[in-house]
């Protein structure tokens, strides 16, 4: 029996995930989480096979999970599922660390060959999002893509944290690393994205859709 965590912040969209598993006999869902931090804390106490995970959710956001879970479990299958469909949003999210990502309008017929898939050690991808991680991966640019594909995980990390508003602090410990360091990240952030100051960062970010308004 597979097991699964299902993380998003509406109820609705819970039970009828949670539906579409069970009917399986296959797949259990051992524990349900409303917003990130949630659903760190209920994968640590339940360990379950694979994380059902959606990237809009109050504080700590769907990237910010898979990014942490990376760090804490780097051998837990992360699914994405999510209302959006654009590109970069599937680029993030294998960047991230997700093995899957699927759109939540084709959950119904999609999710369970997902977690199968992802819990099997393999990657699924709807075509739509295939499709954009191949154009990413043969490099084919679009607007600044370049820009970003130049960033390590850990500078988009900083990004998006400064463009949230937090200080080199609250970063510095949400990451256990020193305050001097995040300075470092936003000094190279600065240079590499030919950028003033934080207020520039911030607005890069938003227009990037690293970070919603």
């Amino acid at each position: 029996m597979i097991t699964v965590l299902i993380a998003d912040d509406h109820h609705l969209v819970r039970a009828g995930l949670c539906r579409v598993i069970e009917e399986t006999g296959e797949i259990s869902v051992i524990a349900e989480a409303e917003d990130g931090r949630e659903a760190i804390r209920k994968i640590r106490e339940r360990k379950p096979d694979v994380a059902v995970i959606d990237i809009s959710m109050p504080g700590m956001d769907g990237l910010e999970v898979i990014e942490k879970l990376d760090d804490l479990y780097n051998d837990l299958p992360v699914i994405v599922l999510t209302m959006f469909e654009e590109d970069q949003y599937v680029i993030r999210a294998i960047q991230a660390g997700a093995r899957g990502y699927i759109t939540k309008k084709s959950a119904p017929e999609h999710l369970v060959a997902a977690i199968k898939k992802v819990c099997a050690g393999g990657r699924y991808l709807t075509q739509t999002a295939a499709e954009a991680l191949a154009v990413h991966t043969a490099g084919v640019q679009k607007g600044d893509r370049t820009l970003l594909d130049g960033l390590s995980k850990r500078e988009i990390q900083v990004l998006r944290r400064l463009a949230m508003g937090q200080t080199n602090k609250e970063i510095a410990d949400a990451y256990n690393i020193s305050v001097k360091t995040v300075d470092t990240y936003r000094l190279r952030l600065l240079k590499k994205l030919n950028l003033r100051n934080n207020a520039d960062l911030s607005r890069f970010a938003i227009q990037h859709d690293l970070v919603k308004i």
